[in-house]
C-alpha cells in the first residue's frame, strides 16, 4: 500500500502504527495535510512510530507541498496528539491547535492553541471549521472542509468497523447526538482517521446511527427475557461472534447500557461497576 494518498484537498499520510480494536481487523492512522498551496494545515499527527517524519515528507512532497503551517488536532488520544515533538522537530517550531481537555494534554510536550467549537483555521486553499463531537473522547473535534463540504471526522467515524467509546473517557449517549450533528451537516464526503475514504457521508452516517440502535434494541430485548449481567447479554446478543471477542463486545455493552441508565431505561441492581453488576430495564 502506498504511504500517501490525494483526495481533494487533502493529502492523507498512513502512519505505520496499527489501532487493534481487540482482534478486530487493525486499521492504519492516517493524517491529513489539508490545503492546495506549498504550506498546509498537518490534522493530527499519529503516534510519534520511528521512521514517520520521512513518510510524511514524502506524502508532503507528493502533494505538491514541503512546509507545514500549523498542526491542529482532532483529539488527545496518544495516537493523534503523540506524534506532535517528532513533527516539531522534523519542521520546526509550529503552532499546536486543540479543544483544551488537561488529562490529554499531558501527553503533548508544547503548549496548546485552544479552539473549540465553530473556530474556523484557514490556509492557501482550504477552509477548516471545528465542530464539537465529543463522545469517543470528551474534547474531540471533527472539521468541515468549507469548500468541497467534506468532513475530518477523527475517530467519530472510521472507514472500517465502528468506533471505540472508552469506559473512562466515552459517552455513548453524547456521541449519538454528536452522530445526529454530523448528520445534519450532510457531509458530501468523511476523510477518517482510520479506514479508507468514505465517498458518501450521509450514508455512513445513517448507517452508523442505525447500528447504535439496533444494538440498543437487541440489548433492551435482551434485558426483557430476564435481569442478566452483562456477560450474559452478550451472549444473548451476540451469538454470531466468536466467543474470542466477547471482551470486546463487552465494553460495547456497557457503554449501551450507561447510556441507557442515563436516560433511566435501564439501572443497575447492586452497586458493582457496569461489567460486574446485574442490569434490567426500569
Amino acid at each position: 500500500m502506498q504511504p500517501w494518498q490525494q483526495a481533494g484537498r487533502a493529502a492523507r499520510a498512513e502512519h505505520p502504527a496499527c489501532l487493534a480494536l481487540g482482534e478486530a481487523p487493525v486499521l492504519a492512522e492516517h493524517v491529513h495535510a489539508v490545503g492546495t498551496g506549498r504550506r498546509r494545515i498537518l490534522l493530527d499527527t499519529g503516534q510519534g512510530k520511528p521512521g514517520y517524519p520521512d513518510v510524511l515528507a514524502r506524502a508532503m512532497a507528493h502533494a505538491g507541498c514541503d512546509e507545514i503551517q500549523e498542526i491542529v488536532l482532532t483529539h488527545g488520544h496518544v495516537d493523534h496528539i503523540g506524534g506532535v515533538a517528532q513533527v516539531v522537530e522534523r519542521f520546526g517550531a509550529l503552532r499546536v491547535s486543540k479543544l483544551p481537555w488537561p488529562a490529554f494534554d499531558r501527553a503533548c510536550p508544547h503548549s496548546i492553541a485552544p479552539i473549540a467549537d465553530g473556530s474556523v483555521v484557514r490556509t492557501e486553499g482550504a477552509t477548516l471549521r471545528a465542530v464539537h463531537a465529543p463522545g469517543h473522547a470528551p474534547d474531540h473535534l471533527c472539521f468541515v472542509l468549507e469548500e468541497e463540504r467534506a468532513l475530518f471526522s477523527g475517530d467519530n467515524v472510521l472507514g472500517v468497523g465502528t468506533t471505540v467509546i472508552p469506559s473512562d473517557s466515552g459517552d455513548l449517549l453524547d456521541y449519538m447526538a454528536s452522530l445526529e450533528r454530523l448528520l445534519a451537516l450532510a457531509p458530501a464526503r468523511i476523510y477518517p482517521a482510520h479506514g479508507p475514504l468514505i465517498p458518501d457521508g450521509v450514508t455512513k452516517l445513517r448507517a452508523y446511527i442505525d447500528h447504535r440502535r439496533e444494538r440498543e434494541r437487541q440489548i433492551l430485548a435482551a434485558l426483557d427475557r430476564s435481569e442478566a449481567p452483562i456477560a450474559e447479554i452478550v451472549k444473548r446478543v451476540y451469538t454470531d461472534v466468536p466467543e474470542v471477542l466477547h471482551a470486546a463486545a463487552a465494553q460495547s455493552v456497557a457503554s449501551h447500557l450507561r447510556k441507557l441508565e442515563r436516560e433511566g431505561r435501564a439501572r443497575r441492581l447492586d452497586e458493582r461497576p457496569p461489567l460486574e453488576a446485574v442490569w434490567s430495564r426500569t
